[in-house]
């Protein structure tokens, strides 16, 4: 039994706001109920529930403010519900997938049940005023994935706090009085991420308020196999601050205590907000009512001990008693309260599941009576009659089955002279069209704001233009950038106090301040989390990950939470972050510089830039923050002390996305390539023009996107050969841009001779300039491989090398 109530008398402990908690709490367990019986009787694919978890994440959302955010996990139902986020009959379209923003704005059917945000762009993709919201950042599934990001979106009070040039941006803060409320399930305090972050915050010092919700297990796996001492806040007490040394703050609480749960919170909201401390809250003995997910019964790894003492532990349970011993309600009061929650639940339910349907049984309607029609006049009317029955016998269709059937139908119908197979196809069409802009789009922005939309800026050149090493081009172009640019700012490791191990910032941390440009620790993840948290409310960051390679280390959030954040939110929230870093030629297995193809197949919903000077990398960044999309650029790390002319508009340039630019015009062969091998293409063209040989090269600029005007297929209608040159991994990027020109663009119709595509070797390059030739493509390969493509279509003008 509960102890008596310390804050008798508070406004917060009055008897309405109690009974209005508890009648939350049945109701979030009632939906959590309901909704294993949906997926176990297959109205829905999968679920994962909240359940347990009721009393504290109530009293965690008693402190919660307009303008401060959630980064959360799948089980915050009960914080969104309380925050007025959430209605039941959206959690349950959310369960059923419903592919509708006026049922279920959360993500509009695109992720499993439990994944929550907040709408923060209006219909043409422009900020709302998150001031004025409960702000929730869409939750993904990959364990610990929202703490770097929740890092940022502290950092960013930090910055509205002490920046006053920020100030004009009201939208976006209240002077950075803003809390982050992270939460994360005890196990996943073992990922690398959570880590990572909380010593981040402690030398930061930001408003990030983490809650770990301690059940005891990681699906089936015990607390004493994850973590030292069991206990995660004894783990991280280290961290915790003294008088002498700052860091972080901890609380510990049980999950069950519900006037404990409340003052706690109210303690360690206030100490987050007021004194910009980041906090843990180690909410200790919750339960799992349900077990893990409806993958499994918990029956089958906990012992009967445990499941005996959860019953007794349950948090609603709890609560109730303390109701009654406290005199806040009688048994008959709280009976009713019940009664009514089920209720709830139930006519959600029902009214979700009702409104899920509704178009799902006209559709399905339609296209039976329109696969009847078609059998009437079709000398096939008995093989369309078993479509028909075999689309009426599946339980529950949805629209895969009908397109599917449909389908079916006109691979039967054939070349047969049907009325109605034509009002098939058009059915089709129609039907193909609507899915993808329910499941496919807003992979980038679809907005007037798209860097896509961005016009040209060429560069202009005086006689007085110098010649100078490409940092100074770059680092010219950054001071231009952040002398007109308050909300620009620069992270990452040695970019402050040295201006970057490039000298791309040589000078600027003094010139702006470290608000504006600041040295990290090594923690590519986090930094990249900064990054995004900060484009989350209205700033414009540019993270560093200082050489390309290490970008392995934030890969699994920038492809789960960035990439991907427009698209599994349909729409409703952004990041437009630019992370920079340097790739290209480098040599050694840990500094190859080239994993291109891991880029292209990891962060679709971002850009991919691949600049080969410095002055067309100034063009990519103003596009870019013209833009609202986020966008990788690798820089060419052997251009820094390569000469170009410093263009007199530098901070003014803005170069197309998608837009591939002939640097040598050739009609014998087209070289398609990018970044610092266009300098080794050139070369080799140099020597191939002494041969006879006529080369046309291409630089395409950007992957992300790549040549959307389709453009290099009329190079290769004018040489009839292509070679597609790249130094990363056989079969990644080189093999990617033959896909995009000869498959996509149709330049097979062109073609004299196969295509080509010219990589790296198999393994990463082996350290030495030796290394580096022998396993990277070079001039004397490049030459080779266009002169082989000769002698086969002229062997007598071409003969034989060796």
């Amino acid at each position: 039994m509960l102890p008596n109530d310390s804050l008798t008398g508070s406004g917060v402990l009055s008897k309405e706001n109690i009974t209005n908690d508890y009648r939350l709490a049945c109701e979030s367990r009632q939906v959590s109920l309901l909704g294993r019986k949906d997926t176990m009787g297959g109205r829905s694919k999968f679920g994962i529930f909240g359940d347990g978890k009721e009393v504290a994440q109530i009293a965690l959302s008693r402190t919660f403010r307009q303008g401060d955010f959630r980064s959360g996990y799948y089980r915050d139902q009960t914080i969104e519900a309380a925050l007025g986020n959430l209605t039941w009959q959206q959690f349950f379209a959310q369960m059923y997938a419903h592919a509708d923003l006026a049922h279920e704005p959360s993500t509009g059917g695109r992720s499993m049940n439990g994944h929550f945000s907040t709408r923060w762009l209006d219909d043409d993709g422009q900020w709302l005023d998150q001031t004025k919201l409960f702000n929730s950042v869409c939750d993904i599934s990959s364990t610990a994935g929202q703490v770097p990001r929740a890092l940022g979106l502290a950092y960013a009070s930090k910055l509205y706090r002490e920046n006053k040039d920020l100030q004009y941006l009201t939208q976006f803060s209240n002077h950075g009085n803003e809390i982050v409320f992270a939460t994360i399930g005890d196990a996943s305090t073992s990922q690398g991420m959570f880590w990572e972050a909380m010593n981040a915050s402690g030398v930061l010092q930001v408003p990030m308020l983490v809650s770990v919700w301690d059940d005891g297990y990681g699906i089936s796996v015990p607390i004493e196999y994850q973590t030292t001492k069991g206990s995660i806040s004894k783990a991280l007490a280290g961290l915790q601050r003294n008088e002498d040394e700052p860091g972080i703050e901890i609380f510990v609480v049980n999950g069950w205590d519900y006037p404990a749960l409340l003052e706690t919170y109210q303690k360690a909201a206030k100490i987050c907000r007021e004194e910009q401390v980041p906090v843990l809250v180690h909410v200790t003995e919750m339960t799992q009512p349900q077990g893990h997910s409806t993958s499994g019964s918990h029956e089958r790894y906990k012992a009967k001990q445990r499941l005996k003492w959860e019953m007794e532990h349950d948090c609603n349970l709890r609560f109730r008693d303390w109701i009654l011993k406290n005199g806040y309600a009688t048994d008959e009061e709280l009976e009713q309260i019940e009664a009514e929650a089920k209720e709830t639940a139930s006519t959600s339910r029902n009214q979700a599941w009702q409104a899920y349907r509704v178009d799902l049984d006209r559709e399905y309607l339609e296209t039976i009576q329109l696969l009847q029609n078609a059998g009437k006049e079709s000398s096939f009317s008995t093989e369309l009659s078993n479509v028909v029955l075999e689309l009426s016998k599946t339980y529950l269709p949805v629209r895969r089955d009908m397109i599917s059937s449909v389908r079916k139908a006109l691979r039967i119908l054939g070349k047969e002279n049907n009325s109605f197979k034509i009002t098939l196809q058009d059915f089709l069409r129609k039907s193909l069209e609507e899915n993808k802009e329910r499941f496919n789009s807003h992979l980038y922005s679809e907005t007037a704001d798209s860097p896509l939309h961005v016009k040209a800026v060429d560069p202009v050149f005086s006689e007085s233009s110098p010649t100078v090493d490409g940092r100074e081009v770059i680092r010219s172009y950054f001071n231009a950038l952040f002398e007109r640019e308050p909300r620009v700012v620069a992270i990452g490791e040695d970019i402050g106090l040295i201006g970057d191990v490039n000298q791309g910032f040589a000078g600027l941390q003094e010139k702006y301040g470290e608000l504006r440009i600041t040295d990290t620790g090594i923690r590519e993840t986090t930094i990249v989390g900064q990054g995004i948290g900060l484009a989350m409310r209205g700033l414009r960051p540019i993270v560093e990950i200082q050489y390309f390679d290490y970008i392995y280390y934030a890969l699994s959030t920038l492809t789960d939470d960035l990439a991907s954040l427009r698209y599994r939110t349909a729409g409703g929230q952004k990041a437009p972050l630019i992370v920079r870093t340097r790739g290209h030629r480098l040599e050694g297995i840990w500094h190859s510089g080239s994993p291109m193809g891991t880029m292209l197949s990891s962060l679709r919903g971002m850009h991919v830039i691949v600049p080969r000077n410095f002055t067309q990398a100034a063009g990519f960044y103003n596009t870019l923050l013209k833009g609202d999309d986020p966008a990788l650029i690798v820089e060419p790390l052997n251009s820094y002390r390569q000469k170009e002319v410093l263009p007199d508009n530098v901070g003014e340039i803005c170069i197309p996305l998608g837009q591939p630019e002939i640097i040598r015009e050739g009609n014998d062969l087209t070289i398609v390539t990018y970044g610092s091998m266009c300098r080794i293409v050139m070369e080799a063209a140099s020597q191939l023009q002494s041969s006879g040989i006529d080369v046309e090269v291409i630089d395409v600029q950007t992957l992300l996107p790549f040549d959307i005007n389709s453009s290099i297929v009329e190079s290769i209608k004018k040489t009839s050969r292509v070679i597609f040159a790249d130094e990363d991994m056989p079969g990644s990027a080189s093999a990617y841009m033959m896909q995009q020109v000869v498959e996509k663009q149709n330049a097979y119709r062109w073609l004299d001779s196969p295509p080509v595509t010219i990589s790296a070797k198999d393994h990463r390059p082996p350290y030495g300039s030796d290394g580096d030739y022998f396993s990277k493509p070079n001039m004397d390969d490049i030459f080779e491989a266009v002169y082989k493509i000769m002698h086969e279509a002229d062997p007598d003008r071409y003969p034989e090398l060796f």
